[in-house]
């Protein structure tokens, strides 16, 4: 029989990009290249386990925000052309490399590739949270939800309606989506403060994820580490912690596997390399250069000097490595089993873009994995959370710390330098929806309900962590001001407009076709 359990955790997120108003806007390229990348490659995985019948779990967390974008009809109909005009460009780069046989070869695998890719996109009628749900009601993976636009709750404190809301909202929605209610959440960030734990038992929700020092730092000590859930003091709700050992291997970029030479350079796209008045149809009509996904060169070695990619050698690396992941965690749980007298639980969390999108590779390492653990061993068992918690139902009472996986482990990379002003106007806009809920508690109706819930929508745009984050990296930081401050000016236009009983209606529905996520969401919640 199995010695201990192994838990692997994807984080699906993308913040809330739309714009209509703009016939192509850059940033909607991230949730482009995500699904071509990660998830429709990650589907193809799935699939094909289930078609080879093999019984795997995954865990993977599907936030509000980016299943709002999968089922928005606008963001669907510019991904078929996105990966429309990609296989045009991949076709003029068979033409284009006739002569170099080392590139052509890797022109016609991403012809098939994103073929493939708009044929899957196009078989769930380009709503691929459909075939996730698919998987989930299998029993092969458990989908759990985040904050409704992942904002950082510990932040968030000063106004515990707020985190009450995004819990309620991303619940909510979650079962409008899944068709059931979800048992346990990824916090934004895996932000956790002390006393969250209380709204979460609130909003029904069963387990959340910490990183390793809040289970490690909790009061009392935990026995077995991050090897075993705990339970929260007064709630129940569980805490399953980070295990350092199995992260590092994989996400390093210097230490873990996806800095192998053979793999795929990232860094090395035609949309950069190739002559501008060649590549200019595919990349921003304002001639901006993009990243196509078409990228010929591996890793090679820590100079710029690189060599074509090879993907019968990827591939073999990738094996490889799902081999040396699973033998270390044989390793790893025989070890703690001998040590704790019981078996341990070995929680492995990723940003699911690390699979596909930035390691090429990633998806291939995984299903290597899989069947390498369900087939070759039994030694150590897939689990999910909520299997774990059912067979092992007795786990220590604890109150884990407050903590994070950002930067240092608390929340500094979301409160520095460039971002600190944001929270004095997200906590002054916060209590002023407590006041708009709390004045209308008893319902209305109209252009005032619409109103009330536009203003909703706004306020949890703005306290989405991604504009913070991208203040801190230095990244796209023009774009993440202006999507806080338009949020939270459109709030208070609206505050204002409420209180005084003069709505502009025309403004609303524009605002409202702007940012559409959540159509059945109740301003009430708030309070």
């Amino acid at each position: 029989m199995n010695k201990g359990y192994l838990a692997l955790v994807l984080h699906c997120h993308l913040p809330f990009v739309r714009h209509p108003e703009h016939e192509d806007f850059l940033e909607e390229d991230w949730l482009y290249e995500a699904i071509t990348e990660t998830y429709i490659p990650l589907l193809w995985v799935f699939e094909k386990l289930v078609e080879d019948k093999v019984d795997f779990r995954i865990t993977m967390s599907m936030t509000p925000t980016l299943l709002s974008m999968l089922t928005d009809p606008l963001l669907q109909d510019r991904y078929s052309k996105h990966i429309n005009k990609l296989i045009e460009l991949a076709h003029r780069e068979i033409e284009r490399t006739t002569w170099q046989p080392q590139f052509q070869r890797l022109a016609i695998m991403y012809v098939n590739h994103f073929c493939r890719a708009r044929d899957t996109f196009d078989k769930y009628h380009r709503n691929l949270v459909t075939a996730f749900k698919n998987l989930q009601d299998l029993g092969k993976i458990e989908i759990i939800t985040c904050g409704a636009t992942h904002g950082y709750f510990p932040l968030m404190d000063t106004c515990r309606e707020s985190i009450r809301a995004q819990l309620k909202v991303a619940v909510s929605h979650y079962e409008a989506n899944f068709g059931r209610k979800p048992r346990g959440i990824w916090l934004p960030e895996c932000g956790y403060q002390p006393g969250h734990d209380e709204l979460l038992r609130e909003a029904g929700l069963k387990y959340f994820f910490s990183d390793s020092h809040g289970v490690l730092h909790a009061t009392p000590r935990p026995k077995y580490g991050v090897f075993a859930p705990v339970y929260c003091k007064g709630t129940g709700i569980a805490c399953f912690g980070r295990d350092l050992e199995s992260s590092k291997q994989v996400w390093s970029s210097i230490e873990g596997y996806p800095g192998d030479y053979n793999y795929r350079e990232f860094y090395r796209d035609i949309g950069f390399d190739l002559e501008f008045d060649y590549i200019k149809p595919y990349i921003h009509p304002d001639g901006v250069r993009i990243n196509t996904g078409i990228k010929y060169f591996r890793i090679t070695g820590t100079s710029n000097q690189k060599e074509p990619y090879v993907p019968e050698w990827a591939r073999e690396t990738a094996a490889s490595h799902a081999g040396n992941f699973l033998f270390n965690r044989q390793r790893q749980v025989e070890f703690l089993f001998d040590f704790m007298q019981k078996k341990p639980m070995i929680v492995s969390p990723y940003d699911a873009e690390l699979y596909g999108h930035w390691w090429f590779e990633g998806p291939q390492w995984l299903d290597f994995l899989i069947r390498k653990t369900v087939c070759d061993q039994d030694i150590i068992r897939l689990i999910t959370p909520s299997e774990y918690l059912e067979e092992n139902r007795r786990n220590q009472v604890v109150t884990p710390s407050m903590s994070s996986w950002g930067w240092k482990g608390y929340s500094e990379m979301w409160l520095q330098g460039p971002n600190d002003w944001i929270y004095r106007h997200l906590h002054s806009a916060s209590e002023r929806m407590t006041e708009l809920a709390r004045t209308h508690s008893n319902g209305t109706g109209g252009v005032t309900r619409r109103a009330l819930n536009q203003a909703l929508r706004e306020l949890l745009l703005a306290q989405s962590s991604d504009w913070a984050f991208i203040l801190g990296t230095g990244t796209h930081t023009s774009y993440a001001v202006a999507r806080t401050k338009d949020h939270l000016l459109r709030f208070n236009r609206l505050y204002e407009e409420i209180q005084h009983g003069s709505i502009d209606e025309e403004w609303l529905s524009e605002i409202e076709y702007k940012d559409n996520l959540f159509p059945d969401i109740d301003y009430r919640v708030h309070q």
